[in-house]
């Protein structure tokens, strides 16, 4: 039996075991107990019910679990009944789930390490990876993460701007081995448009729609990124598009700008351009405005920087980048490649050779790397 297929399962068990009295970190390890013992028992005879197995023996592990740390403790526990095993509601509980680790006394980047493991299913390694630090170092985040809301109730749960945040940071992480973070997040974040009909969740939701529009288009057949000016925008999916541009107009109608509404705006913007060359420069630059003034981020400064030198050129650009931290992610690429742009071939081919080991994935190292081998070959061919 293969363990994705089984995945979509845990938020519900998961949910189940905590109504009825297990706290949060022992549902979920009673969960994933059950989850190894499904792998390694149903590969000829899965049954008929999977949940309903997985909530029996989850339950069975939680109990067995709490009965040995009681024993520890040298005290007694009654037990006077327990409830009956079984299926329970058939509720997707995954959003809920994500409120409650994205309690306020968690840090969004804690939550979102909790989420993967907890919810999504994904092991402390694939985490660590994708987060690009070592197993046991994640591995000390997730256990202090689930060791603060242990405690937590349903009914103590974060509040929608931490959720949001956490969705955003989610879909960011795109997808990772057999789960398909983007498209997860996507999901939930349509569930949340219309439980709350909050205009920023519609922002982000449009947000969402935008970018992931342009997924087919990001990578060349060998894997290698696509730069937005160079992508195929024939493949971009133009239903996503309209979508999320629908969206984000009636969440704008309702005059209550917000972060993503701000940055949806300039993923429309560049939706609506049918080349590079007719990209709105001006009006992206005027909605990173808007984000730098909502945000004060210094993220969203540096993206203007490169708005700016497109609007107004690379010096502008390169004005606009002054005071910034320049260690900041993709602020060394960004310089180079306004260098570039300005005329300036040997310190942007030594900027690009700096920026490739500072890169956060493997597509983009590759790619700053054959930025600089592309100038130092056409240096040599002038030489």
């Amino acid at each position: 039996m293969d363990e994705a297929l089984l995945r979509p399962l845990i938020p519900t068990v998961i949910g189940i075991l905590v109504r009825r009295g297990a706290d949060f970190a022992a549902a979920e390890d009673a969960v994933q107990e059950a989850l190894v013992e499904a792998v390694r028992g149903w590969a000829d005879r899965p049954p008929q019910d999977p949940k309903g197995w997985l909530v029996t023996v989850a339950w069975r592990k939680f109990l067995d679990a709490a009965r040995a740390d009681t024993s520890r403790r040298h005290r007694e526990v009654r037990v006077d009944s327990e409830p009956e095993a079984g299926p329970g509601e058939g509720v997707d509980d995954t959003l809920q789930l994500y409120f409650l680790c994205a309690h306020s006394s968690l840090t969004p980047a804690s939550a979102v390490a909790l989420i993967l493991r907890a919810v999504g299913g994904l092991t402390t390694r694939q985490i660590a990876a994708a987060y690009l630090v070592p197993e046991a170092t994640m591995a000390q985040r997730i256990s202090r993460a689930k060791r603060t809301v242990s405690g937590v109730r349903f009914n103590q749960v974060g509040d929608l701007g931490t959720v949001l945040r956490v969705l955003y940071l989610v879909f960011n992480e795109g997808y990772s081995g057999d789960v398909d973070l983007a498209a997860e997040a996507i999901r939930l974040t349509r569930q949340l448009v219309g439980k709350t009909r909050d205009e920023e969740a519609a922002g982000l939701l449009a947000l969402m729609l935008l970018h992931h529009a342009r997924r087919p288009a990001r990578t060349a057949p060998d894997g290698s990124l696509v730069p937005l000016a160079d992508q195929d925008r024939g493949r971009w999916n133009t239903h996503l598009i309209v979508e999320g541009v629908d969206v984000l107009q009636s969440a704008l109608a309702r005059d209550r700008l917000g972060e993503y509404q701000a940055q949806a705006a300039i993923a429309a913007l560049h939706a609506d351009a049918r080349t590079a060359e007719e990209t709105d420069w001006v009006q992206i630059v005027e909605w990173y405005d808007e984000v730098v003034r909502l945000t004060d981020s210094p993220v969203a400064r540096l993206n203007r920087a490169v708005a700016v030198g497109e609007a107004d050129g690379p010096r502008a650009g390169l004005a606009a980048l002054d005071g910034l931290d320049r260690t900041l992610p993709r602020h060394t690429a960004v310089l180079a490649y306004l260098h570039e742009r300005d005329g300036d071939p040997v310190t942007a081919a030594r900027l690009y050779a700096e920026a490739a080991p500072l890169a956060s994935s493997l597509p983009e190292r590759d790619h700053l790397t054959r930025q600089a081998a592309r100038l130092n070959a056409q240096l040599r061919g002038r030489g």
